[in-house]
């Protein structure tokens, strides 16, 4: 008997639903392609050119052709030029890409009004009940890679399943244009061979963590017992436990509650002085305050997340009985934070400001600064 750690009663496994996660192929390198036919087969990584910007800057993404040379999202644009300097480097078009992702929502919108979306390039659909009264999800997904297809030019995976973890692994299983069916019967045995990398929100230091005991698999995970997990991963350990025993009745949300409002910003050149930070989180604050205000939510918790030019990212909270909502009051927090926090010798490559804590505004509160904001 373990003292101290608490248990959670294993909910039941809904089996009834029909889920399908759609996920583009590299979504944006795929649409340059496209529209230059010039440049098909030829690896394209989308980033500016490091000749352009002193080795500054960061991949978006690469096509297929460039990722044979293991060229990746993340990494730095110096070194993708390394790996393959005979890519193509094309700056991002966010505007363009944003119009085709609607084109492809428009796609979704023919069969279910259950969609919900993760990023430009990807979503889940409950098709349970759908407008074409079609029985079968796995058809339903084919026809969606088809219309997508032939209507943008672009390809798509696709994964089937019961659940939205299980939905989200498959649709990484057979890419690109893959399609893969996981039915409540096989999920078990599918779950347990898989990789421990493989399972989605098992990030790399968990991995690290989970290998050091052992666990390489869903197999391996899948004998650890609930209060061990707990033990080992705090809530998280939780959510393995049921995970790995295909438990996710996480419902697709079309119009998900906002939990957080934050703005962020990668530098194509690191900010290297101090100046710059406070320069550059005035402006994130004012883009926060906007976007608090459309959404008519003030926040009690403020976190700064700060990116180094090495990759490694940190975040650091402040919560208070007050609420967040004017740019300045966020500026001043997260200038805090970043006094407490950040380190400019490593060089900045990400500033980020996050509301969390969200309660909507019913009426104006006019709030007095309690400090000196002439210097903003």
């Amino acid at each position: 008997m373990q003292i101290g750690i608490l248990t959670f009663k294993e909910p039941e496994n809904d089996k009834s639903r029909k889920i399908i996660h759609v996920d583009m192929d590299a979504f944006y390198a795929s649409i340059e392609e496209r529209d230059h036919p010039e440049h098909r087969g030829k690896p394209i990584v989308i980033a500016n050119h490091p000749r352009e910007t002193g080795r500054k800057g960061v991949v978006t993404t690469a096509n297929y052709a460039a990722r044979k040379f293991g060229i990746h999202s993340a990494m730095s644009a110096q070194k993708a030029f390394e790996l393959c300097p005979e890519a193509i480097f094309i700056s991002p078009r966010m505007s363009h890409y944003k119009a085709v992702s609607r084109q492809i929502r428009g796609i979704f919108a023919r069969y279910t009004d259950l969609i919900e979306p993760l990023s430009l390039d990807e979503a889940y659909l409950d098709v349970t009940k759908n407008k074409q009264n079609l029985s079968s999800a796995t058809m339903i997904a084919r026809r969606i890679q088809r219309e997508v297809w032939q209507e943008t030019g672009l390809s798509c995976s696709a994964g089937v399943s019961y659940n939205k973890f299980i939905a989200k692994i498959a649709s990484d299983f057979q890419k690109p244009a893959g399609l893969t069916v996981i039915a409540p019967n096989d999920a078990a045995r599918f779950l347990r061979e898989l990789p421990i990398e493989k399972f989605y929100g098992v990030g790399k230091k968990t991995v690290e963590k989970m290998k050091l005991l052992g666990i390489h698999s869903g197999e391996d995970l899948y004998l650890f017992d609930q209060s061990e997990l707990l033990s080992k991963f705090g809530k998280h350990g939780y959510i393995l436990y049921q995970r790995v025993r295909g438990i996710d009745n996480r419902v697709v949300e079309p119009d998900r509650e906002r939990k957080s409002i934050g703005k962020e910003h990668t530098f194509t050149l690191f900010l290297t002085d101090e100046e710059q930070v406070r320069v550059e989180l005035k402006e994130i604050a004012l883009a926060v305050q906007g976007a608090l205000h459309n959404s008519k939510l003030h926040g009690r918790s403020i976190v700064l997340k700060i990116r180094y030019a090495d990759f490694d990212t940190i975040t650091r909270r402040k919560t208070r009985i007050d609420h967040f909502s004017l740019a300045e009051d966020i500026f001043h927090h997260a200038w805090e934070l970043w006094l407490d926090h950040g380190t400019i010798e490593r060089h900045v490559r990400l500033l980020g400001i996050t509301i969390t804590q969200l309660d909507p505004i019913h009426y104006e509160n006019i709030q007095l600064p309690l400090w000196d904001t002439s210097h903003l």
